[in-house]
């Protein structure tokens, strides 16, 4: 498994729908939460896009310094922007962090918020142009110098200069549950990405989208898009949703659905689905809570659980041909330690930071009084009363 974490460019706090326990999103912050994920050792970050977040690229071209190892999955908006510009781009920050570039494909889905940004196409149409865009864009990036009229792009000898380092590019990511998106994964990207759905509608979309890329000569990896609250026990983990919703009241709730509601993507009407908006019906599935689709756009779904259960939730889904798992959780700078310190050592994680420190670091705490350093406790050895540590 590959796990990423995300950074909250959009916003973050203890709670969801309220100004209670919320978090000021300052560079400062991003940076602490993207240098947490990089030495914690999960292999990615996620940016999101869109009206209400900070600038996908430039955030991630100002962490990159900061960060070593940690790759950033950006989105590319077609429509938004020309394909020889975003491959211009994508080509200067893959070179700049030495590789670190991953392509997040995003179409969008929120005809109001389109309109804002100038683009006033339907959402079948939407793809049509991103099929064009990633044509265009693949064949840039590979060196060719393009010459292509299509039904909503054009362009004469467009040809970016400078190469870059992941070949043949940086490898692109594409979530959409409809046919017009299916059919446009299937032709260009490398992973397809789905948001948390139960396990049974997972396996559907993934034979789906087998088939169709079989169809084109080509095969497909598959990700996740997932919160997460993982608890020493189950108890507290679902305490620790309800907690998370506690503020929300019945008309924040009718609000943020009647805004769901007029998007045209097939996505979020499917997470709409899941609850429907109602709060008492919110475990759609074992350990999979649709809680906080109630107010969040987009990926509205937790695995909620003890590590062990959690970590039965995700082994489920990659036996369905899920390898990469994006994850978050409320606050993101916390929730990333917890999920590293319970979840990871329950999984079978690909960790491209891992020993990457020659010397000497204390991965176990606080020395007992000083002098000893504390032993593995296991279930079976740790009843009783703890030892008492003795701080400065």
């Amino acid at each position: 498994m590959e796990l990423f974490w995300f950074i909250p460019t959009h916003g973050d706090g203890r709670y969801l729908g309220t100004r209670e326990g919320a978090r000021a999103v300052t560079y400062a912050y991003c940076k602490q939460i993207a240098q947490a994920a990089d030495e914690l050792g999960f292999s990615g970050v996620l940016l999101p896009t869109g009206k209400s977040c900070e600038d996908a690229w430039i955030v991630a071209s100002t962490l990159v310094p900061a960060t070593e190892k940690l790759k950033f999955l950006v989105a590319a908006r077609p429509g938004l922007m020309t394909p020889t510009q975003a491959a211009r781009m994508a080509a200067t920050l893959d070179r700049f962090s030495k590789g670190r570039l991953l392509i997040n494909v995003v179409a969008g889905g929120d005809p109001v918020e389109l309109a804002g940004d100038g683009l006033f196409l339907e959402h079948d149409e939407r793809y049509r142009l991103t099929d064009e865009f990633l044509a265009i864009w693949r064949r840039e990036l590979q060196g060719e110098e393009v010459d292509y009229e299509g039904d909503y792009l054009r362009v004469e000898g467009g040809k970016v200069l400078y190469p870059v380092i992941q070949k043949p590019y940086p490898p692109l990511y594409f979530g959409g549950s409809s046919d017009a998106a299916m059919k446009v994964a299937a032709e260009h990207v490398d992973v397809y990405l789905t948001w948390g759905e139960p396990p049974a509608e997972v396996e559907r979309k993934i034979a789906k989208m087998r088939e169709l890329a079989a169809a084109k000569g080509r095969t497909l990896r598959f990700g996740i898009r997932l919160h997460v609250i993982v608890r020493p026990t189950e108890q507290e983990a679902w305490a620790a949703a309800e907690k998370l919703i506690e503020h929300l009241d019945e008309e924040t709730i009718a609000s943020a659905q009647q805004i769901f509601a007029r998007m045209d993507s097939e996505g979020q009407r499917r997470m709409s689905q899941l609850h429907n908006g109602d709060r008492t019906k919110l475990e759609i599935s074992p350990n999979l809570w649709a809680g906080i689709g109630l107010v969040r756009g987009g990926a509205g779904t937790a695995l909620v659980g003890d590590p062990d259960q959690v970590a039965a939730r995700m082994n489920e889904y990659a036996e369905l041909g899920i390898d990469t798992f994006i994850l978050s959780g409320y606050p993101h700078l916390e929730e990333a330690y917890r999920t590293a310190e319970l979840l990871f050592p329950k999984l079978p994680i690909h960790r491209p930071n891992a020993g990457r420190h020659p010397s000497f670091i204390s991965p176990f705490g606080e020395m007992i009084a000083n002098n000893v350093i504390p032993a593995h406790r296991t279930a079976q050895t740790s009843k009783g009363p703890a030892n008492t540590q003795v701080s400065g």
